[in-house]
């Protein structure tokens, strides 16, 4: 890219003149192609901050993922693109708060920076620099690096401005590249639940594998979301990714249980009240629908709402709008609702525990969450995982698992589901005095006291046992297509499943999850 092409800023002033922004506009607009955009782009802002690294990074269409698109380090391009940097924390940061990060002393020991790339010297400062889309939503970060210390904080704003028109005519670019595809040509792949990344969340189990295919499906639009499951299925965590990973990820997000408070508190609580409104009111307060206003509500258990509040809560859903306790007026609130129960509503709406039109207004979008028991291979994951944090927040060495204790917890049925595994592994860590964990340290029925060893039969019945849920789940508790799967007569399966202890659901009796 030649300096007639693109003019760059005065590196002295560190705030361009008009002219120099025009001229660098202008050679963006004139591209051909996507392609050739990103590339002068990161080029022209390696002139503009006189550094030696330029990165561009763009969200995917699911906005799970953030692939390195270009990059252009020591005046050319180079680097290997691809390269995730969601997983590079001070990244997810910026891009998940929506604000610019600069550190004009880049300390290595404290600051995790994979995404920079090797060099003989070492990277002094950098800058994060979220770009919006048409929508004002974030698109993606441009990330600058020098090895001299110090980036000056006056380039955040033409930062902030280049990057947004830039990505403005980036995807303008993109879709008229599609639109000019030819009609034989095969249309892109859909992403797969694999491919977009378990959002935060833990496990790679067929189950949870439909759980973040469904997350995908309302990450960007205010589809009301009911999340639904066992106690200890981690439904909040669902919540919580949803929000991070969304298009409102920089905005509040406020929990609440409605089976923590009694009904009056918790209208104040919702919608807030004026002045006088009742014994103790001394002054306005707002509530967690203003709070909320512009980010995500979680109503947890909201089967236990009562049926009074049931009904300001639809005229929220419906009006979006809030009159707080003791005003006349309501005013508007843009609040993404995200509700969550264990129990069954539908059969609370038949009983008349559960109003029928916030029933349908609720499930627009249900997404129902697998017991532990049917995630398999999920058990050690989770187990290696949540024995990890304890352990930091125990402040003591690590501990590893024994495979008898893991084989052995593949066995249990967790009625508690995640939540009691995470205390389970909690009080074994507390009763082990060595560093290896075994099944005598797990408290669970049944526990062996006598022999600390599974037999050879009981080991091999835990991984059938899970083989064969896993299977089930995939086909949705489809026995033909499971036993087809496996290499099984269906007879065979069925005895097998029998002498597991597996349930025989009827296919009336399978889940079913929205497509």
């Amino acid at each position: 890219m030649s300096s007639r092409e693109m003019l760059p800023f005065n590196a002295a002033a560190a705030v361009p003149d008009a002219a120099n922004l025009l001229t660098g506009l202008s050679a963006l607009v004139q591209c051909q192609n996507s392609a050739e955009l990103q590339q002068k782009l990161v080029g022209w802002l390696a002139e503009l901050g006189n550094c030696a690294l330029v990165q561009l990074y763009l969200l995917d269409a699911s906005h799970s993922r953030l692939p390195l698109c270009c990059q252009w380090l020591d005046g050319q391009l180079g680097g290997e693109h691809g390269e995730d940097g969601l997983t590079a924390p001070l990244l997810a940061y910026s891009l998940s708060q929506n604000t610019p990060l600069q550190l004009d002393e880049l300390d290595r020991s404290l600051h995790a920076t994979p995404f920079l790339p090797a060099s003989s010297a070492a990277w002094r400062s950098l800058l994060c620099q979220p770009i919006l889309d048409r929508r004002q939503q974030v698109g993606g970060l441009l990330v600058l690096a020098s090895r001299a210390r110090g980036l000056g904080r006056a380039l955040t704003l033409p930062l902030d401005m280049v990057g947004n028109i830039a990505l403005a005519q980036l995807h303008a670019m993109q879709q008229a590249e599609l639109a000019l595809q030819a009609p034989d040509l095969p249309l892109p792949e859909p992403a797969t639940a694999s491919k977009l990344g378990s959002f935060g969340l833990i496990g790679e189990s067929p189950a949870m594998q439909q759980v973040y295919r469904l997350i995908s499906k309302v990450l960007h639009n205010p589809v009301t979301v009911l999340l639904g499951g066992e106690t200890g299925t981690g439904k909040e965590l669902v919540a919580r990714a949803i929000h991070d990973y969304g298009s409102r990820r920089s905005q509040p997000f406020i929990a609440q249980n409605c089976s923590a408070l009694p009904e009056q508190l918790l209208e104040s609580e919702l919608f807030g009240y004026r002045k006088g409104a009742f014994t103790g009111a001394d002054q306005d307060r707002e509530g967690l629908f203003d709070a909320a206003n512009g980010g995500t509500l979680f109503l947890d258990e909201i089967g236990d709402m009562p049926l009074a509040l049931q009904a300001k809560l639809l005229r929220v859903l419906q009006e979006g709008e809030v009159r707080p306790l003791g005003s006349n007026q309501s005013h508007r609130v843009d609040v993404r609702i995200v509700a969550a129960t264990h129990q069954d509503l539908f059969s609370q709406v038949e009983q008349g525990g559960f109003r029928e039109d916030l029933y349908y207004r609720l499930s627009h979008f249900p997404i129902s969450l697998p017991p532990l028991r049917e995630r398999g291979s999920d058990i050690r994951q989770l187990a290696l995982q949540f024995t990890q944090e304890t352990c930091t927040f125990l402040q003591r060495s690590h501990c590893r698992w024994s495979d008898t204790a893991l084989a052995y917890l593949a066995t249990q049925r967790f009625p508690g589901n995640v939540r009691e595994l995470k205390g389970l592994i909690a009080r074994a860590l507390l009763l082990c005095d060595g560093n290896l964990l075994l099944p005598e340290h797990l408290d669970l029925p049944n526990t062996p006291t006598q022999a600390h060893r599974l037999t050879l039969r009981e080991q091999l019945e835990a991984v059938e046992r899970n083989l064969l849920n896993e299977a089930l789940q995939q086909h949705n508790g489809n026995q033909t297509l499971t036993a087809r799967m496996l290499g099984l007569p269906r007879r065979t399966l069925l005895y097998r499943m029998q002498r597991l202890g597996i349930a025989l659901r009827s296919r009336s009796q399978a889940q079913c999850l929205p497509k």
